[in-house]
């Protein structure tokens, strides 16, 4: 039986929005949003990669808060894990892996079209932009969406 890899996605917030990344390649993902993000390299913690990932895709510094709860299948042998991260600093860019970005309010979210396995940890995040709840698998504790720079 194969393990599967984790590919860490970052539902990221600042002031009140989430960031959605537009994929440019591989062909069968571009054009379509999701939450910016990579694979867990060996050794690396979900958080650390996150961290990585972000630095080297957005030229961003974020600290990550809470993992959001489930896990949506990728590609054998990958799963989605998505944790939000508060913005720490930086200005958002496209370096590699995506053609645009846009910061989504909570009711503005559904504007793009996501990735089919990035909708459900979305939906998630946008409920905890919105102060309500994320859902039966949320965690416990208290996300904190707005920047405090």
């Amino acid at each position: 039986m194969t393990t599967a890899r984790v590919v860490v996605g970052g539902a990221v917030f600042d002031r009140g929005r989430l960031l959605a990344a537009r994929r440019s390649a591989p062909p069968e993902l571009a054009g379509r949003w999701e939450l910016p993000g990579g694979k867990v390299e060996p050794g690396e913690s979900a958080e650390q990669a996150l961290v990585r990932e972000l630095r080297e895709e957005l030229g961003v510094e974020v600290r990550p808060l809470e993992r959001i709860g489930g896990e949506w299948p990728l590609r054998p042998p990958y799963v989605l894990q998505v944790w939000t991260a508060r913005l720490l600093s930086g200005e958002a860019r496209p370096l590699q892996d995506h053609d645009e970005l846009r910061w989504l309010t909570p009711e503005r979210v559904d504007e793009v079209d996501w990735l089919d396995q990035d909708r459900p940890a979305v939906a998630a995040a946008a409920r905890l932009l919105a102060g309500a709840p994320a859902g039966p698998d949320a965690p416990a504790g208290r996300c904190e969406p707005r920047s405090r720079r």
